[in-house]
């Protein structure tokens, strides 16, 4: 029997970084559009929602073609409120409200709008054939904390954070390191609802390239993200 997929894009108001985020307007339209419009294209997904405590990122989402059933509670919408805690209560409003057992959660932030529908696909898949609880997808990570990576102790001396010291001398000799994106979270809803921590299960991965894994945390992100964007589209 075909398991029953929520797609879910969580986006809460009061960003502190970029100040109404997930409804500034990026190339022409609202970041969250572009999380929209690609879970729609992921035909399997059963039922596309918002979570957001926002009024206005509700009003936005609903135009752009996403259902909005309830509003997330505020206390889940701080700055750190940990947004398992979201995904858990979202599975269980979803499942009281329409009486169908949740088994995938395809979690789509808003932070990486260049992903591809393949992306979000590949993840899907990769849960789907495999026995992990949960897939994330990944790039290869610019720096290498087994070569070119430092800490810093108090007084301002530096050290390299990996254990292995100078085993390592140039970076094509150390293990390859991997940085998790934003592009997507796809999960077992019983795994969710039950694990302490995102990461703590069995953790299976989608590598994705790095141009369209940018995350979007600040202005300068944004800008790169609107300039990758237009450039994409002009050369189609």
């Amino acid at each position: 029997m075909k398991p029953y997929i929520l797609g879910a894009i969580f986006a809460r108001g009061g960003s502190k970084g970029l100040p109404k985020k997930n409804i500034r307007d990026l190339a022409g339209k609202p970041l969250i559009a572009y999380a929209i419009e690609t879970g729609k294209e992921i035909l399997s997904i059963d039922r596309l929602i918002v979570s957001t405590d926002d009024e206005e990122i509700a009003k936005v989402a609903k135009e752009y073609g996403a259902q909005v059933p309830f509003m997330r509670p505020k206390e889940l919408a701080t700055d750190d409120s940990p947004e398992l805690l979201s995904w858990q209560q979202a599975i269980k409003a979803i499942e009281a409200e329409s009486k169908d057992k949740v088994d995938v959660l395809v979690v789509i932030p808003t932070t990486s709008p260049l992903r591809e529908a393949e992306d979000l696909q590949n993840c899907l898949d990769a849960l789907l054939n495999s026995d992990a609880d949960i897939v994330v997808a990944v790039k290869e990570a610019e720096r290498n904390p087994y070569f070119n990576m430092l800490t810093l102790d108090k007084d301002g001396y530096a050290n390299l954070p990996i254990a292995d010291k100078g085993a390592f001398t140039h970076r094509q000799l150390a293990p390859k390191v991997y940085d998790m994106t934003t592009i997507a979270y796809v999960a077992r809803a019983a795994y969710i609802l039950e694990t302490p921590s995102v990461l703590a299960g069995k953790v299976k991965t989608v590598i994705v390239p790095r141009e369209r894994a940018i995350d979007i945390d600040d202005m300068m992100d944004f800008e790169i993200a609107e300039f990758l964007m237009k450039k994409r589209r002009n050369s189609k």
